[in-house]
């Protein structure tokens, strides 16, 4: 009894090496499909050749786009350019109009005043208009009275000898008056200085 007991058993342990056996004859089995299918794959991929080809005229087509992207901005950008230089100065030249009529009333009715009072009075408050208007679009005007000469606002047209140590740099007169728009001069004042 005890050999059949012990036949089993044995029966039992050579059939396991034989299972293992057989599964490692699966596996060997499977591997070779495997590697088929890997050597399939490569058969399937495209020529490298043939997809740099495919790429580069990708690249080609954008670098089109880009090029003519670019060409209509620079077009674009001229126009605008253009447009400005043409019509920059539309809302001065509007703002401006109100002082021009009064300039022109002014000078129908000069000979109908009464006085010249009354006159310099007129051409005042237009100059106060005009002055205004300018400030609005970010005219102002350079100070000179009192001032320090500084080259960068004024341009000396003359210098003043004799005027002593408490004058000399300082503007003794303004000849013209400057501007600056925006912080930025449009036109130096220009002025005597004391030497």
């Amino acid at each position: 009894m005890k050999k059949e007991e012990i036949t089993p058993t044995e029966e039992e342990l050579n059939k396991t090496p034989n299972n293992e056996q057989n599964t490692e004859e699966q596996a060997a089995e499977a591997a070779p499909d495997t590697e088929n299918t890997t050597e399939a794959e490569p058969a399937e991929e495209k020529d490298p050749l043939d997809v740099a080809l495919a790429e580069i005229e990708e690249l080609k087509t954008q670098a089109l786009y880009k090029a003519a992207e670019f060409e209509n901005f620079r077009k674009r950008t001229i126009a605008e350019k253009t447009e400005l230089i043409l019509n920059g100065g539309q809302n001065v030249i509007k703002a401006v109009l109100p002082v021009l009529d009064d300039i022109e009333r002014a000078i129908e009715n000069a000979p109908k005043a009464d006085s010249v009072e009354a006159l310099e009075e007129g051409w005042e408050l237009i100059a106060k208009k005009l002055n205004k208007i300018l400030e609005g679009l970010g005219v102002q005007k350079i100070n000179t009275e009192n001032a320090d000469f500084d080259t960068d606002f004024h341009e000396a047209i003359a210098l003043v000898p004799g005027m002593g140590d408490d004058k000399k740099g300082k503007i003794i007169d303004c000849v013209q008056a400057g501007y600056t728009l925006n912080d930025k001069v449009i036109r130096h004042a220009k002025v005597a200085v004391g030497q």
